[in-house]
């Protein structure tokens, strides 16, 4: 059993293999994105969306549960996937790679990002979902409802950042750290959005789904892209280098 693990783990970390991974689970979350899809075009969901909403309101459908502040921090952690936000993140990302030389992934990063935002443009303007009754928001909207903008774009971009950052540490625990913040984000900002009643569940979960195989689909791209040497290498850590100083005598 030992010996078929390690066999595993040392698959997963082949050069080779990685790309097949990540368009494996890219096109996964395809398939997952799609039957949610169509359970939502047929408001299969609505019942389920509309008690999760309703068990996330106090005393009217304009009340979050919870005290004032948490309404508050709710507003204010969601903004990490509002436009603003990403845009300024991702051109302070693409300045410093350019400034770095790193210049075709650069421009790689931006080209990504966009074409994901143009994509979930496209998706609200396909299905136009209704969003949850004005009621219910405590937030201003101004899109359609599937998937959650937020929730995809959040995920495009701080899983792809994050990836890229973790590359660069030498040790796991970094690594694990870099990608669990990256995730903890994108949750924080899906949560908010159900929260303040401007989306419903399922294009939260429509929008993580997408964006986590978007991101997996640009990284394997990346890597394939850095195999022809079209894109500069990222920096990634030595075998032998991920014991923690404490170990160090």
């Amino acid at each position: 059993m030992k010996s078929l693990i390690s066999r595993s783990y040392g698959r997963l970390k082949d050069p080779d293999f990685r790309p097949i991974l990540l368009l494996g689970f890219a096109a996964f979350a395809v398939f997952l994105f799609a039957s949610i899809a169509e359970e939502v075009l047929e408001e299969e969901t609505m019942a389920f969306d509309r008690a999760v909403l309703e068990a996330m309101r106090a005393d009217g459908p304009g009340d979050p549960v919870g005290p004032e502040w948490l309404e508050d921090m709710a507003r204010d952690m969601t903004s990490f996937g509002s436009t603003g936000v990403l845009v300024f993140t991702v051109a302070a990302a693409g300045a410093y790679l350019w400034l770095a030389r790193k210049r075709a992934t650069a421009v790689f990063l931006l080209a990504a990002i966009l074409v994901g935002t143009t994509l979930s443009t496209g998706l609200k303007e396909i299905f136009a979902r209704s969003r949850p009754d004005e009621i219910y928001q405590a937030a201003p909207v101004f899109t359609a409802s599937f998937p959650s903008g937020h929730s995809f774009l959040s995920a495009v971009t701080y899983l792809t950042l994050g990836a890229l950052l973790a590359r660069t540490q030498p040790r796991r625990r970094l690594k694990a750290f870099i990608m669990g913040t990256a995730i903890a984000l994108v949750m924080i900002v899906g949560l908010t959005r159900a929260y303040l009643g401007v989306h419903w569940t399922t294009d939260v979960l429509g929008g993580w789904i997408l964006g986590a195989g978007w991101a997996a689909a640009a990284w394997a791209a990346m890597l394939l892209l850095q195999r022809r040497k079209a894109v500069e290498p990222t920096e990634e850590a030595p075998v032998g280098e991920d014991d923690d100083d404490d170990n160090s005598t």
